[in-house]
């Protein structure tokens, strides 16, 4: 007796329209690492979430080899985002299926297919060294560090006189 398998793939773990446009190669090849891959990025992390809140509520989908935080480039503290890298691709589409648009530390989180860490891409990529979004969000969001980058800038130059003391 054979059990047959349900191949047909869902919505929630076929792949976004997002593609890193830092990726070293060609689209057809950024495209068949992400079927195949068992990383995922996860964004919209709290600032202050740990390593350990990611663990728990990651590996009840199955065994993960590791996570690499983001970190912020100049600060080197988290800036919101990780990757997570699960040991086979059905662990890491029932991440993607149940995880996803879930809360985690009072946020809600994203999940992504990922072509495969590289050394380097745990930094974020935003002028001031986090991540890009953060720059330009004009509302406050304490678990993001308060308001955007550019906006705090902006009141810092206005407070100060101008003189950016």
């Amino acid at each position: 007796m054979s059990i047959k398998l349900n191949t047909t793939s869902s919505p929630s773990v076929e792949l976004s329209s997002y593609r890193d446009q830092h990726f070293k190669g060609t689209r057809a090849e950024q495209d068949r690492l992400l079927r195949n891959s068992c990383t995922l990025y996860v964004g919209n992390l709290s600032f202050y979430t740990t390593e350990e809140q990611i663990y728990e509520l990651f590996s009840k989908c199955g065994d993960i080899r590791r996570i690499i935080m983001g970190l912020d480039k100049y600060k080197k503290t988290p800036c919101g985002f990780c990757f997570i890298e699960y040991y086979n691709r059905a662990d890491a589409e029932s991440c993607m299926r149940y995880i996803n648009g879930t809360r985690l530390d009072d946020r809600i989180i994203r999940t992504d297919w990922d072509a495969g860490f590289i050394e380097g891409r745990q930094y974020g990529r935003g002028k001031t060294g986090g991540q890009v979004r953060d720059e330009y969000r004009s509302d406050f969001d304490s678990g993001r560090g308060g308001y955007g980058k550019i906006i705090q800038q902006k009141v810092t130059s206005l407070s100060d006189g101008g003189f950016g003391r």
